[in-house]
């Protein structure tokens, strides 16, 4: 990937770089179900700070654990409706409580990239298959040699282990193994946006990597994005095999120019 095409998805909302908040959290989902339950749909940046440090909604017990928890998710969410991705989230999360872990984990694995660097393991599992941590240790260890200790190894093994279970990938608290996610048609339609932002249209939108979140049959996320359609969360169009997907409302003027020109940097 090019420097430009960084640059324009990160105006976009998406992040990169070496460093992530799973090195010292799971993606938080029952805190963000918490912020979000006690915040107002439009609410700005300053009503997720004020609501997590002054209000302490979260049930964090000193200020600096308040901060804290506020930096880990600002990485994780932005928590800016400013940002198409979040903004996305934010308007999809009240509409259906199961689909809440997959648009989580979506806009997570979006805004951190040492939790995305493990998506292709995970997803690489068999249903059933046993994962263990020294599985997952191993991986990670390889995939970023001598940059962790084993104690911060153990710690992001853990975090990792548990964003996937909380999404619905793996199951289990000590043994895990490999499981399906809640496949719904709010997070077909969040995981086909994340694509339309990285300049994917037609047919291309439905062979993404975010796709493949799900674990359904191409028939059967097609089913999903016509509910999604039906739900009024997008417009779907097949005809003739010919796919058409529209995002209406979901991006501003300016964040479609930067998405268009996203379509043509390699």
């Amino acid at each position: 990937m090019t420097e430009r095409r960084y640059e324009l998805l990160t105006r976009l909302g998406f992040r990169y770089g070496l460093n992530g908040p799973h090195a010292a959290r799971t993606m938080m989902l029952d805190d963000l179900r918490v912020l979000l339950s006690h915040t107002q749909l439009n609410a700005s940046r300053a009503d997720y700070v004020i609501a997590i440090v002054e209000n302490n909604v979260l049930g964090k017990p000193t200020r600096k654990s308040r901060e804290l928890a506020l930096r880990h998710m600002t990485a994780l969410y932005d928590l800016d409706p400013v940002n198409p991705i979040f903004r996305a989230m934010r308007q999809l999360w009240a509409l259906d409580e199961g689909a809440q872990p997959m648009l989580a984990l979506a806009v997570a694995l979006a805004r951190d990239p040492l939790l995305r660097s493990t998506q292709e393991f995970i997803l690489g599992l068999s249903p059933g298959a046993r994962v263990t941590r020294d599985a997952v240790e191993a991986f990670l260890g390889s995939t970023y040699p001598d940059r962790f200790s084993p104690a911060s190894l153990k710690s992001f093994s853990q975090n990792v282990a548990g964003t996937w279970t909380a999404a619905g990938h793996l199951l289990g608290h000590v043994r895990k193994s490999r499981a399906l996610p809640e496949a719904r048609p709010e997070s077909a339609a969040m995981l086909l946006f994340l694509g339309f932002l990285e300049g994917r249209s037609g047919q291309r939108l439905f062979t993404s990597e975010w796709v493949s979140l799900l674990c359904v049959s191409a028939e059967e996320f097609e089913s999903l994005a016509n509910s999604a359609s039906h739900r009024g969360l997008l417009i779907f169009m097949n005809a003739g095999g010919v796919k058409e997907v529209r995002f209406p409302g979901y991006v501003t003027s300016e964040e479609e120019q930067i998405r268009q020109e996203v379509a043509h940097v390699i």
